[in-house]
């Protein structure tokens, strides 16, 4: 037997500890789709950073127990309101409000999306239209919601989680494919725009994360293998692999990084 295939899976309590950022004491973070799987491993690690942490979720019964979970900590509770970002003025109307109770952003983090699958020949223009609300529209119109906030403060930290599964031609979601390959176009398309006023943007691409959701639905012996088949690096991604990407861009130490797409999928693309 090989090194590699006796080395045990690692999971997200397998983790190395997560370095620790300055910069991000005291910064207030706005999170889409911060409940559960990779966001809520977003929420705990920027509230670990010593942030202050606002989120929107649509699943009222996982972001509750994720503040209560925060809050027992001794960590402040984050401020949290049930919203589906495809209602485009509720999720504006939430950024505001929770601005208004915390302050001005210095992060957003559009981490949320829906990666249900689906048939070519039978994607309707209905379908097509909410499949791109949730994982393309709502970044663009958190980020307007956002922008003025950081250009008071003098900078920010914007960033976007895209896929590798348009990288790797991977089948079975083409509309999901579309509209997180346009992510990139526009953190690409902002980027110079925001500089100016020294706000960042940038693009995680996650590869295969173990979320609960992805174990329940997708991971079954074939997944075993494909994995093994195709990620260079053993271990299962877990949702903190993906958060610690996402503090190092969210803060000051990332300070030259703009316009990039990040990959965090153990070598897979």
């Amino acid at each position: 037997m090989s090194d590699a295939a006796a080395r045990p899976k690692a999971s997200a309590t397998d983790a190395p500890a997560e370095s620790t950022y300055p910069s991000l004491h005291g910064r207030r973070v706005f999170v889409t789709g911060g409940g559960s799987g990779i966001g809520a491993a977003l929420v705990e690690a920027f509230a670990r950073q010593g942030a202050r942490v606002a989120f929107v979720d649509i699943e009222a019964g996982h972001s509750d127990a994720l503040c209560e979970r925060i809050a027992q900590t001794g960590l402040p509770r984050p401020w949290w309101r049930r919203c589906d970002v495809i209602d485009v003025p509720a999720l504006q109307a939430a950024v505001r409000d929770a601005a208004a109770e915390l302050g001005d952003f210095h992060v957003l983090v559009n981490n949320v999306g829906s990666d249900d699958r689906h048939a070519l020949d039978e994607v309707t223009p209905e379908y097509w239209d909410r499949r791109v609300a949730i994982n393309q529209r709502a970044a663009f119109f958190a980020v307007q919601a956002v922008v003025p906030g950081m250009r008071r403060l003098g900078a920010g930290s914007i960033v976007n989680i895209g896929s590798t599964g348009w990288h790797n031609k991977t089948p079975g979601y083409p509309v999901y494919s579309a509209a997180k390959a346009s992510v990139n176009g526009m953190t690409r398309g902002l980027a110079r725009e925001l500089g100016a006023d020294r706000i960042r943007i940038n693009t995680v691409a996650p590869g295969w994360v173990m979320t609960q959701r992805q174990i329940e639905l997708w991971l079954d012996e074939a997944g075993e293998r494909e994995l093994q088949r195709n990620q260079c690096l053993p271990d299962r991604l877990a949702p903190a692999d993906v958060a610690r990407m996402v503090l190092f861009l969210a803060s000051d130490d990332a300070r030259a990084c703009t316009a990039q797409e990040f990959v965090v999928d153990a070598g897979w693309s």
